[in-house]
């Protein structure tokens, strides 16, 4: 007779005694439980005792989690969570050395247990290892560990970081700023201070003040990998946390002192590959490099200012008037004034009077700064353009500055300019820090692919917006390649021609129109049991060789990472928490486990409860397109295994 749902099949184990069988009934106090476990081996005072599965990070088991418990779980019966924790914390007091190491090395084993992390700071632990931070009375093993200790129960959003107090936050910034430091101290002392920037913007200031930019490029620039991602994440924390002068100076600065090409030469095209984490902060560090721009882009040209009146001057001069000579010398003012007027108009302007057509927000100044820097950087090309396109009396010319307007809203939509940064992306571009003015660069080979389009429609000004759609295919698929460098961007999109774009489109119609012929839909269904079939081998057997997902808190992004797989019996999902840089782990080393047969339904997007707590902001759409979640019987309750795809290829 099979035993009723809420019993289970399990071993208890305990050091230096025959593991017991026994069938745990769930109904049944958890203290019961643990009293007739301690009664088998004749142990007094149960109470002083707890269980724990017994492989990975030997969790507690609690009323809240006991239902993860499973036929077959193996479990250890040790201290209680309380016990263990005073007893650990005496031990951080020891006169020993060796007696302190022992006592945080066991202490950081269980620190990722909420249960325990509970009671270790409910017994002013977090305090005891601030004390031995401050104290800094070895600089080597014992530092390094306390400071993982501190940041693993920090990590449970117990305690807020803001309650932090100036001098221990001074004493982490000394670690960072001091020289010959340990390999191991400084990385971590980097990701305290960046947990401490991003959570408070009091103690953020007093970082920014007290950690000089000059540090974090030396942290850069040396050969350990984790030092310099480190570096690189506070580095972007106190970006994000300046204000917008503030960032514009220090960006400023660490351009002057060659961080973009130190970028370009010796991170993104260094030997060793780029890990996930310093990829979101190269994104991070690029979203905000093209931030710069939105105060530009959001503001109207002023038709009262001499300066931005000068400068719309100085455009149709470079293209109208030889350098030295001014056409209209000689004539009268309204004739001087009919004349600009009319020269305004062959630059492609919609109006007489340009400051109107800049009047739209976006893309407000930017286009205008656009146009400057194209005619100044590349003057023959702009005047080309413009000549070009203002003798002809085919109606087949290409308006310059009405492209231009566009264009910019164009770059700036694909290039997200002033949106939030994602907390989960890693869509960087390596041109952007191949490259000074970026942004200028860019939009001067995406004018004069502009201009190339539209002689290859043979475009009229009825052809506007069509033209822009082409454009904006091209610039987008090879934006998706991730040239290299402007060059070969210049070179990818250049190829791809209006031909191109138009048999592309034609393949990816025929494909979608082939596959709902009637002779093809008759052959899919003969085909679908057997592609079926393959379709699930296939997905099983990657289903099994697991992924690599990151941990998302609701703060920001996390650099943990956690793998997932199905067993090789197809039973069981198996995950648990791994290191970045390490291979991935068998399935028989993941601590965790979820039986196929508990699983509820498959949630995907806004359904997802991770999402819905996070909210609709703009930074959260990525997440949202890459959400997935398990729901499966928690007990009595419904409870989820919560995901975030590593790519949309993935999550496809």
């Amino acid at each position: 007779m099979a035993p009723p749902r809420n019993v289970v099949k399990i071993a208890v184990q305990m050091r230096d005694a025959i593991p017991q069988l026994i069938q745990l009934d769930q109904a049944k106090p958890l203290a019961a439980v643990l009293k007739e476990v301690c009664d088998a081996w004749s142990l007094p005072h149960s109470e002083r005792y707890a269980l724990q599965f017994a492989d990975g990070h030997r969790r507690y088991i609690t009323e809240n989690n006991r239902m993860e418990i499973k036929n077959g779980s193996i479990l250890c019966l040790s201290t209680a969570p309380d016990r263990e924790a005073e007893r650990l914390l005496r031990g951080l007091q020891s006169e020993s050395r060796e007696g302190r190491r022992e006592a945080l090395r066991h202490l950081l084993l269980l620190a990722p247990d909420l249960t325990f992390a509970r009671e270790v700071i409910s017994r002013d632990g977090l305090q005891r290892l601030g004390t031995i931070i401050e104290d800094g009375d070895d600089l080597g093993e014992v530092l390094a560990l306390a400071l993982r200790a501190f940041l693993e129960l920090m990590e449970h959003g117990v305690v807020s970081w803001e309650t932090l107090s100036i001098p221990f936050v001074r004493k982490v910034v000394c670690y960072v700023n001091m020289n010959l430091m340990d390999a191991s101290v400084q990385p971590l002392a980097l990701g305290l201070l960046e947990n401490v920037t991003l959570s408070s913007p009091t103690l953020g200031q007093l970082v920014k003040s007290e950690v000089p930019l000059d540090r974090l490029l030396v942290h850069l620039q040396v050969m350990n990998q984790q030092l310099q991602t480190k570096a690189m994440a506070l580095l972007t924390a106190l970006l994000q946390g300046a204000t917008p002068a503030e960032r514009k100076h220090m960006l400023d600065y660490l351009w002057q002192r060659n961080l973009r090409q130190f970028i370009y030469k010796n991170i993104i095209h260094s030997a060793a590959p780029l890990g996930d984490e310093m990829a979101h902060h190269l994104y991070v560090l690029q979203a905000l490099m093209l931030g710069l721009l939105e105060p530009r882009m959001r503001t109207p040209l002023d038709p009262y200012s001499q300066e931005q009146r000068e400068q719309l001057q100085a455009l149709r001069q470079a293209a109208f008037e030889p350098e030295g000579e001014s056409v209209g010398a000689g004539l009268s003012a309204d004739r001087r004034r009919s004349l600009c007027a009319r020269e305004f108009r062959k630059l492609g302007f919609s109006n007489s009077n340009p400051a109107q057509d800049l009047e739209r927000v976006p893309p407000g100044l930017l286009a205008l700064d656009n146009m400057l820097y194209f005619s100044r950087q590349a003057p023959s090309a702009y005047s080309r353009f413009v000549l070009e396109n203002s003798s002809r009396e085919d109606k087949h010319e290409c308006p310059f500055a009405r492209s231009s307007i566009q264009l910019t809203v164009l770059l700036c939509d694909l290039l997200h300019v002033g949106e939030p940064c994602s907390e989960t992306a890693q869509d960087f571009s390596p041109m952007f820090f191949g490259q000074d003015q970026s942004f200028h660069e860019l939009f001067c080979v995406s004018i004069q692919l502009l201009n190339k389009t539209w002689k290859e429609m043979r475009a009229t000004q009825e052809d506007f917006d069509k033209v822009m759609q082409v454009v904006r295919e091209q610039l987008a698929r090879t934006l998706a390649l991730k040239p290299s460098s402007l060059e070969l961007f210049r070179t990818k999109v250049n190829a791809l021609t209006y031909g191109e774009v138009l048999r592309l489109r034609q393949t990816e119609r025929l494909h979608q129109e082939g596959t709902l012929a009637p002779p093809i839909l008759e052959l899919r269904e003969k085909l679908k049991p057997e592609l079926m079939g393959l379709i699930r081998q296939q997905r099983l057997l990657r289903l099994c060789e697991g992924t690599l997902f990151h941990k998302i808190s609701s703060r920001r992004r996390q650099d943990k990472l956690w793998f997932c797989c199905l067993s090789p019996n197809h039973k069981v999902l198996q995950y648990g928490d791994v290191e970045e840089g390490v291979g991935p782990p068998t399935p028989e080393s993941l601590p965790e486990q979820l039986p196929v047969a508990d699983i509820r339904a498959l949630l995907t997007g806004k359904d997802c409860p991770h999402v819905r707590e996070k909210g609709s902001g703009k930074q959260n759409k990525d997440v949202c397109e890459l959400a997935f979640s398990v729901s499966y019987d928690h007990g009595e309750e419904e409870a989820y295994l919560n995901f975030i795809a590593p790519s949309k290829r993935e999550m496809g």
